[in-house]
C-alpha cells in the first residue's frame, strides 16, 4: 500500500534556462565551424542537458508498506526516529555546513525544502536521512502515520 508518492521532476524554468545556456554555449563553441559541425555541437549540448535533467527528475520518493524509498535507497520505518519537515533555512543549514558525511542525502538543486528522518538503527550506518521534496509536511505526516508504534519493552528507563 502506497501512502505517499512524489516524483522529483525538474521544473519548466530549469528546462528553459538549460535551453538558453545550450544556445549561448553552443554559439560560442560552434563559431567558425561548418553547419554540420555546428549542428552536431548544438545536438550534443542539448542532448547532454536533457539527459541530465531527465536523470534528476526520474527519482521517486515514496512511503509504501513499511519503508521509505528515496531513489534506490530504502529505510525501514521501524528504524525511523524523529521526523521533521524542514523549511529553506533549516534545509540549507543541515545540508551544508552542519551535514554529517555518513548521512543519506537525496537533494536536488531546484528543491529547497526537505524532510529529516533520524536513523535509530546503528546497523544501517547512517545517522539520518535528508530528502528533498516539494511537500515536506505531507511526506513527514505520511512517515509518521505509517511507521510502527514503539513497543513498551523498547522504552529505556533512565
Amino acid at each position: 500500500m502506497r501512502v505517499y508518492h512524489e516524483r522529483l521532476w525538474v521544473p519548466v524554468p530549469w528546462w528553459l534556462l538549460g535551453l538558453v545556456v545550450t544556445v549561448l554555449f553552443g554559439a560560442e563553441l560552434a563559431a567558425g565551424f561548418s553547419w554540420p559541425v555546428a549542428g552536431a555541437i548544438f545536438a550534443a549540448l542539448a542532448g547532454g542537458c536533457a539527459a541530465m535533467f531527465t536523470s534528476w527528475g526520474r527519482v521517486r520518493v515514496e512511503v509504501a508498506g513499511d519503508e521509505l524509498r528515496a531513489g534506490g535507497a530504502r529505510l525501514p520505518l521501524a528504524a525511523a526516529g524523529q521526523v521533521s519537515a524542514l523549511d529553506q533555512a533549516q534545509t540549507r543549514a543541515i545540508h551544508g555546513p552542519r551535514a554529517d558525511p555518513a548521512a543519506f542525502q537525496l537533494m536536488r538543486p531546484y528543491l529547497r525544502r526537505a524532510v529529516y528522518v533520524e536513523g535509530t538503527d546503528p546497523g544501517l550506518g547512517t545517522p539520518y536521512w535528508l530528502g528533498a521534496t516539494r511537500h515536506p509536511g505531507e511526506l513527514a505526516a505520511a512517515i509518521g502515520r505509517t511507521r510502527p508504534a514503539p513497543r513498551a519493552d523498547d522504552a529505556t528507563v533512565g
